[in-house]
């Protein structure tokens, strides 16, 4: 009896261990099947990102061109107008995009889709009155602007151009980057350049920098003189971007340190106005803008 007793447990032993290699074989494919379904996902996604702006990236390179010493650029407008089904195909793919898919991406990824997402559409909205329009400001209402206008789908919901700017990007904390300001475009003179590219994740840094950079260099637009600092009234509208950190500034004069006096050019200070731009003590003065629509020709 206890023979049988000892065989009967040799038995149970041996069943309990093929059971648990069995188990530890089906777990680890069914970890395999896992690892392989998120190698398959992120190859989707990274895929996505890289020829999501790929149409808007075609009609920039054939229809902005930059002038004013290329601190500004030019839209064609009418040349638009001619391709306009290859900006329908490019909303109607931002539009597919989802909340889950956005929130998946890269912060870079995202900032990039939501600045060409506001640029591609602004420029949709110009060319629902294009030619007959001089500003964009005609396209707002007796108590409305043009930037509350709810006509863009995107994310999930139906949005303006105010949702994707100052809810979206400015307003969700995610990004803290004031530099968008040089890059997302109201179709107006006195904006930023439109880029001649699309913005992507990949080169977003290089972009958003070059931007600032462009924009700074302007000396029609931001310049020192004497005890004062001229600036584009951006850094009025949008002063308080300029003070929460970005690259340990906390001030406009701080950020515009970060920029002067370069290799190339930007914004440039005399001794006396950088040491007095340090200790915050130049007066600062905003210049009108230019409303004007941004159009070539």
């Amino acid at each position: 009896m206890k023979k049988l007793t000892r065989c009967t447990q040799s038995f149970v032993l041996t069943v309990g261990l093929l059971l648990s290699l069995l188990g530890s074989n089906a777990a680890i494919a069914a970890m395999d099947e896992s690892e392989a379904l998120s190698d398959a996902n992120r190859l989707v996604e990274t895929q996505t990102k890289m020829v999501l702006h790929d149409e808007w990236n075609t009609l920039l390179n054939r229809h902005v061109k930059p002038i004013n010493s290329g601190h500004s650029s030019a839209i064609d407008y009418a040349a638009i107008q001619q391709d306009r089904a290859i900006l329908t195909r490019y909303l109607n793919q931002l539009s597919q995009i989802t909340q889950a898919e956005f929130d998946a991406w890269d912060k870079a990824s995202q900032l990039a889709f939501l600045i060409n997402a506001y640029n591609a559409w602004t420029v949709e909205l110009i060319l629902t009155k294009y030619p007959d329009i001089d500003s964009i400001k005609e396209l707002g209402g007796l108590f409305s602007s043009p930037w509350d206008k709810s006509f863009i789908p995107l994310l999930g919901k139906t949005r303006s151009l105010n949702d994707i700017e100052h809810t979206l990007i400015r307003g969700s904390d995610r990004y803290n980057d004031p530099r968008i300001h040089f890059a997302v475009n109201c179709a107006s003179i006195g904006c930023p350049a439109l880029r001649e590219e699309a913005y992507t994740g990949a080169k977003l840094e290089l972009q958003l920098t070059e931007q600032t950079e462009r924009f700074l260099a302007d000396n029609s637009r931001n310049y020192a003189k004497g005890d004062s600092l001229y600036l584009s009234s951006i850094f009025k509208w949008y002063g308080d971007d300029f003070t929460k950190g970005f690259r340990n500034t906390h001030s406009i004069e701080a950020f515009l340190l970060l920029y002067s006096n370069s290799d190339k050019g930007v914004l440039t200070l005399t001794p006396a106005q950088r040491q007095a731009a340090e200790k915050q003590q130049l007066d600062i003065e905003f210049l009108d803008y230019d409303w004007s629509l941004n159009a070539a020709g």
